[in-house]
């Protein structure tokens, strides 16, 4: 199983939708990605966390293999990343990671 994860760096004068980017772009993305994406997982800073945090906000794609991934992403990709500015003005770091437990 691979991971596909998007970070979301809390940077000054950051914006992020939370709602949004909950209800509205990752059921985007599982709905486009079908039986290719496995599951999904949001991250939400606590409104309680320090102010000096790493990230606010981060997404993990699962999926079977990389294979899948490729699959689900090749034809889709472009919408998913113009998605992007109707809830973030923040550049993500995004990683891809082979699920080890």
């Amino acid at each position: 199983m691979i991971k596909y994860s998007v970070l979301y760096p809390n940077i000054k004068n950051g914006t992020f939708d939370h709602d949004y980017y909950r209800d509205v772009h990752l059921p985007l993305i599982k709905s486009r990605m079908g039986a290719f994406c496995h599951s999904y997982a949001i991250d939400k800073i606590p409104e309680n966390a320090p102010a000096d945090a790493p990230f606010i906000a981060a997404c993990h794609i699962y999926c079977n293999s990389m294979e899948d991934f490729e699959q689900g992403m090749k034809d889709n990709a472009a919408d998913f990343v113009a998605d992007v500015a109707n809830f973030t003005n923040i550049e993500p770091v995004k990683m891809i990671f082979e699920v080890v437990v």
